[in-house]
């Protein structure tokens, strides 16, 4: 039976509700050789993001995806100091961020040995932290995918391979996700268990349904930071087009900032609830429509 995995150990379907596929609770944007990088105490990050969560806990959301990979801060040992303190499941990624974020033990590290800590991130526990990778988070550059990021990715679809692990990437042109769905089925893998995060910056269409077709995950999550009737036009156009069981939706918002001070001024995680669904509703989508894609596309995309 598949489930997923979270802070608080791992959950079956009927165990949860709606979830937010990609949200940040800490990241940390600056390069991993600079002073203070990822650093941050739990109470501090519990006193800012807490009442985010419990925000919207009060709206039926009961699951959080974690986006901070290895590169922007992932620190899974405060994701389990947020969940505990909330009593809500955060599922954390193993995985690696595009250049210039990459550190230089990466650079460094063969495939095989990349392959090898992921495995053991998605099979074991995240540095310590008591905390079991559900998923693997990586990125590939604007202008095309690097032989780091290739290596990277090569890396994750072996590892993933033989857990079942979704990959999820970063990645803002559509012509590029092109070539990381090769890349991925060259490595023995499927564009199934692939999330190409932040579609909605690809402004041809076209690739949006291109990759959809391939079999992959289609993900639009900037809801809250751009028109909302782009997002009902182009979730219309989706479920036009049949691909109503490979859409997520979600905010990208958050999020403790250890380079700003107390953490910085957190966006909420809300607007989908309240202000896109009801849009959607009144645009014609039924609620059997908007409970597959805000409950069972998530449990689907990231269970294992």
């Amino acid at each position: 039976m598949p489930q997923l995995m979270t802070t608080l150990g791992p959950k079956d379907a009927n165990e949860l509700g709606m979830i937010l596929p990609h949200e940040h609770v800490f990241v940390d944007l600056r390069t991993w050789d600079q002073p203070g990088y990822g650093e941050g105490s739990a109470e501090d990050v519990i006193e800012l993001m807490g009442p985010e969560i419990e925000k919207i806990k009060a709206l039926g959301v009961t699951a959080l995806v974690e986006c901070s990979t290895v590169g922007v801060g992932r620190r899974a040992d405060l994701d389990r100091a947020v969940s505990e303190a909330t009593d809500f499941p955060l599922v954390v990624p193993t995985g690696i961020y595009r250049e210039p974020w990459v550190p230089d033990w990466a650079h460094k590290a063969s495939e095989d040995e990349l392959r090898d800590w992921m495995l053991g991130e998605l099979q074991g526990e995240i540095e310590d932290s008591g905390v079991q990778a559900a998923w693997i988070k990586l990125s590939a550059g604007d202008d095309g995918i690097t032989d780091c990021e290739a290596k990277i990715l090569r890396a994750a679809s072996r590892a993933a391979r033989e857990t079942q692990a979704v990959i999820g990437s970063h990645t803002i042109r559509g012509r590029v996700v092109r070539d990381q769905l090769d890349i991925i089925e060259a490595a023995g893998y499927t564009p199934q268990r692939y999330i190409w995060i932040h579609t909605q910056a690809e402004p041809n269409f076209d690739l949006h349904l291109e990759v959809a077709k391939r079999g992959a995950w289609i993900e639009y999550d900037s809801i809250g930071s751009k028109d909302d009737d782009y997002f009902v036009e182009h979730i219309q156009r989706v479920l036009d087009a049949g691909y109503d069981d490979q859409l997520l939706l979600s905010h990208d918002r958050g999020w403790y900032d250890p380079a700003q001070p107390g953490g910085g001024i957190p966006k909420p995680y809300t607007h989908l609830s309240e202000s896109l669904i009801p849009k959607l509703r009144a645009a014609g989508v039924d609620d059997a429509t908007l409970h597959q894609l805000t409950h069972t596309n998530p449990f689907n995309a990231f269970a294992r």
